[in-house]
Order: C-alpha cells, then sequence, then structure tokens
C-alpha cells in the first residue's frame, strides 16, 4: 500500500533515504529509533518536499483501564472497537483488579494490555483511542480520575515518538506497577524479536523491563488487595490464587470408566449435585459425552439430550447459589447451548481441535475456556504415535501454548483460559506421574513464549484414573479413591489451582492439607 503525503522533507536515517515510515502521521516533534537499534538514533527532515512512502503494518501495545461501569465489559467493548479500527488483536495480558492511583477516592479499576498490528500511523492510532474513549463515555474531568475505558499507546513499534500530543513510550510506564505487570504479561521469558528486544531497551534497565517489573515489587505485588491477578467467571472476579478449588464431576453417560450409567436419571444427577455441594465443591462439571480410551462418540442432538435437563434441574436448586458450572464438551454447540441456559465454563478436552467452530463460539460467548492437551481423539489418543514423546513436559508445553495461542487468536483472551495437561489423555502411566510432578516445567516453558498464558490457572484430572490402578492394583475404579488423594496432592504441591475429582469430600480435605502447607512454605507475612 502507497500513499502520498506532504512530509517536511525526505527522511534520512545516518544519511539513508528511508521510504517505508508514514511520517506524516507522527506530527511536530521527532522520532528516535529505540536504543537497541544499532541503524541510527535519529530521524532528520529536510526541507519541503512530496514523497510517496510505504504504510507498514506496526506492532503495538496498548494498555486498558476501567473503574466505571460494567468493566469487564467495557473491555470486551474497546477491543471490538479497536479491532473494527484496524487494530489487529495478537496478544491479551492478564486481568488485573487494582487500587486506583494518585487519586485514591475512586473505585478500584481493571486494568490490562494487548499487543496489535496496525497500519495507522501514531498519531491516527492516538486519534482512534480517543474517538473510542469517546464514544465509550469518557469526558473531561479530573486527571487520573474515574474513567469508563482508559486507553494508552505503550509502545509503537521500535520508535521513541516525542511531539505536542504523544509521547512513546507512554512516560508513566516506569513507575506503575498495574501498567507494567500486563505489558509484562505481553511478552515471552525468553526474548524473541527485535522488536520486543527494543521495548526491553526503552526501560533503561541493564536486565529490560524484568528488572524493571522486579524493581517495582515484582510477582510479590500479586494477590495483595492492591494487584489482583483475576479471572472473570459468571458475575464475579475470580482470584484463584487464594485455595485449591475443587470441581466435582459429573457423568450422565453410561459409559463412563468410573460412574458410568449411575446418573443418566435426572433425580440420581440432581441427588450427586447436592451430594458434591454439601461435601465443599467449588465447581460441577458436566459432561454428557464420554472421553474415555475409545470411546464412540455421539451426536450433538444426543448430548444436548443428556445435558439440558439435568444442567436445567441443577440451575434451579438453591444449593447451586454462589457456585460455578461447567460444561465438558468438544462441540461447539452443546456449550453454545449450555453457556445459554447458566452454564459458567467450557471445559474442552480437544482444545478446539474437535470442532471447527469451537474457539469462535467460545470467543463470542466471554466465558473461561479449559484449553486441554490431548493429541488425537478419544478413539486415537493411546494409539503408538500419540503415545511417543522426546521430551514430555516440553512437548506437552508446547502443544498446550500452541492452541491457547489459537484460542487468543480467535479472540478468546489470556484472561480467560485455563489449561490442563490432559492427564490420561495421549499419555502413559509414566508420562502421567510426569506431569504431575512437572507442572512447574510445564508453566516455565510455556512461559518462554508467553507470561499472560504461564499464569493461567492450571486443571488437573487424575481422579480414579487407570494409571492409578495400574500403580495400585486396583482394577476396580471406585476402590482408586486413596490414589486419586495421593495424586492431587503431589499436582496442588507442583502448582496445581483446580483439581477435577470424583469423591469431593476426601480431596478437598487432601486440597486444604496442600494450601495450608504452601502457607507454610510461603512464610506467614503472606498468609
Amino acid at each position: 500500500m502507497y500513499r502520498t503525503h506532504q512530509l517536511l522533507g525526505s527522511i534520512l536515517i545516518d544519511g539513508t533515504v528511508m521510504n517505508h515510515l508514514k511520517v506524516a502521521d507522527f506530527g511536530i516533534g521527532y522520532l528516535q529509533m529505540g536504543p537497541i537499534n544499532a541503524i541510527s538514533p535519529f530521524l532528520h527532515f529536510s526541507s519541503d518536499a512530496a514523497v510517496e512512502v510505504h504504510t507498514p503494518e506496526e506492532e503495538v501495545v496498548i494498555a486498558l483501564g476501567s473503574n466505571v461501569g460494567d468493566r469487564l465489559h467495557n473491555f470486551n467493548e474497546a477491543i471490538r472497537l479497536m479491532k473494527m479500527s484496524g487494530i489487529q488483536i495478537t496478544r491479551h495480558g492478564c486481568l488485573y483488579e487494582t487500587e486506583p492511583a494518585y487519586v485514591t477516592d475512586q473505585p478500584l479499576f481493571l486494568n490490562s494490555a494487548v499487543r496489535g498490528i496496525t497500519k495507522l500511523g501514531p498519531h491516527e492510532l492516538l486519534s482512534v483511542l480517543k474517538k473510542i474513549e469517546k464514544d465509550m463515555g469518557r469526558v473531561d474531568g479530573i486527571r487520573y480520575g474515574p474513567r469508563p475505558i482508559d486507553l494508552d499507546m505503550l509502545f509503537y513499534g521500535k520508535f521513541n515518538i516525542i511531539s505536542e500530543v504523544l509521547n512513546v513510550p507512554h512516560e508513566r510506564i516506569w513507575e506503575r506497577p498495574f501498567v507494567v505487570a500486563p505489558l509484562i504479561d505481553l511478552l515471552g521469558s525468553a526474548i524473541d524479536s527485535d522488536m520486543v528486544a527494543s521495548w526491553h531497551s526503552f526501560s533503561k534497565q541493564t536486565g529490560g523491563l524484568f528488572e524493571l517489573w522486579k524493581k517495582l515489587g515484582g510477582d510479590s505485588l500479586i494477590g495483595k488487595e492492591g494487584l489482583r491477578r483475576v479471572l472473570p467467571i459468571g458475575n464475579q472476579l475470580w482470584d484463584w490464587s487464594k485455595k485449591t478449588h475443587v470441581m466435582g464431576v459429573l457423568n450422565l453417560t453410561p459409559d463412563s470408566f468410573s460412574d458410568g450409567g449411575k446418573f443418566q436419571s435426572v433425580e440420581t444427577a440432581v441427588s450427586q449435585v447436592r451430594l458434591m455441594i454439601s461435601e465443599g465443591a467449588d465447581i460441577i462439571d458436566i459432561g454428557a459425552q464420554s472421553t474415555r480410551p475409545f470411546a464412540s462418540r455421539i451426536s450433538v442432538e444426543e448430548e444436548l439430550d443428556r445435558l439440558v435437563p439435568v444442567l436445567e434441574a441443577v440451575l434451579e436448586i438453591p444449593e447451586i447459589e454462589g457456585k460455578l458450572l461447567s460444561v465438558d464438551t468438544f462441540y461447539s454447540k452443546v456449550a453454545s447451548e449450555a453457556i445459554s441456559k447458566g452454564a459458567h465454563i467450557i471445559n474442552d478436552v480437544s482444545g478446539g481441535k474437535l470442532d471447527s467452530s469451537m474457539l469462535n463460539v467460545a470467543a463470542i460467548l466471554g466465558v473461561p475456556y479449559v484449553v486441554m492437551h490431548m493429541r488425537g481423539d478419544p478413539c486415537t489418543m493411546q494409539n503408538s504415535e500419540n503415545l511417543h514423546y522426546e521430551d514430555l513436559c516440553k512437548q506437552v508445553a508446547s502443544e498446550l501454548y500452541m492452541q491457547a495461542r489459537e484460542a487468543e487468536l480467535s479472540g478468546v483472551p489470556a484472561w480467560r483460559i485455563i489449561i490442563d495437561p490432559g492427564i490420561g489423555f495421549s499419555k502413559k502411566t509414566e508420562h502421567n506421574l510426569e506431569i504431575l510432578m512437572g507442572l512447574p516445567t510445564i508453566r516455565g516453558e510455556i512461559a518462554m513464549k508467553s507470561l499472560a498464558v504461564s499464569h493461567a490457572p492450571i486443571l488437573i484430572g487424575p481422579s480414579r484414573k487407570r494409571f492409578l490402578g495400574e500403580i495400585c492394583n486396583r482394577p476396580d475404579a471406585s476402590e482408586r479413591d486413596p490414589a486419586t488423594v495421593a495424586a492431587v496432592t503431589a499436582g496442588i504441591l507442583a502448582g496445581a489451582n483446580i483439581i477435577r475429582v470424583h469423591n469431593v469430600r476426601d480431596n478437598l480435605d487432601a486440597a486444604r492439607l496442600c494450601d495450608a502447607l504452601l502457607k507454610q512454605k510461603r512464610g506467614p507475612h503472606m498468609m
């Protein structure tokens, strides 16, 4: 794409004409390449001239804040309007609830940041962001005061921009933990491009943005009242760091490996939900299609016939108040119907691989999405090809990241993703054990590519699975509860945040003990 602009003159970088910059959009002022760029420090302007210049795509980082009205809706609407205005969103930070800065007598903020690609020049982009703010109801008022949406340009390509109306990088990034935290989320712990290297160099710290974050307080700030990392579920902002959450399993299938056929009537299913809630379940995960090895796939219609009557009945019981409902399905139509009825979470064992519409539907539904690792499908996941790993944790992490990345590019922000390494799915016994012990490795491998995804809650589901029977010589799945307690204990101590279990009571006790041990390890000042 080429356009003609009246420039202050031909643009020179160390004597070389640069015809790829749409400089007219930078306004009055000057530009400087990021400090790490060795080509040149400045763009110099000569006499008036009209030149034809290329409008390239530039990568940008935009911070979001809101503390007026429905804050999450404001974020979603701002992102929608950005996309419509020519900004392709490629990455999302985590979501943070934060105390206000500077002017403290106002409601709590939500903060995050996004990375995107745009052909808009920086001043065009500024105009777009200001228009979105105005269209969403922002008015001039107290500086740093309440606002429905605040959109700040943190980075524009590798450029340091100074003009009468725009400074990039944003001049107050470096003092604001609520800005730096989601900015760090947009990076990987491994610097993977010259662009990211230039952003690090802007911080003027030897260790780049990571050193800056550490100096501000770093991860020790997360979880305190002033900076909580949260995941939106239903009408709440869920801080999953406070305790391990227990997800109770309700199988509505005749052929599930553990309790197939037990809860096919509405009455028995509702009774089981009541029992799990009374025993302390935080989440009820309802599945109407078996995903055990070699299970036959049923149709969308049959799955809905099993699921909907039970879901509707469960939503009517008073005990469900304050609890979360998850639908275990890989069909987008089933997910959509369940969420429309009142379910809160989509738990997809395929991570979007078995229904090409699932990721787009999950994005539209705007609910948390569990991305699980599985190779193949239930009929093929245990074949020799799918069971072959050179480096299990590294490969599971890489494949999980790619699934989460596909979800994000489809419009599911990182702040709505939950990851599950898929215990029992395309795994041998030794693989399952390695995952339980290797959750920190999996997080670390994902972090090299995306810190936001590495911060996602981890769900594990070892409950009553075959590998426990093989190790403990318990061929009957119902006799594997003690082994399940041991497995979830190992998983929680290694970093799992949600445990998916059949026996809620005993595993809740294990979770409580693990949480106490972890708090003790962190020290009383963190409790």
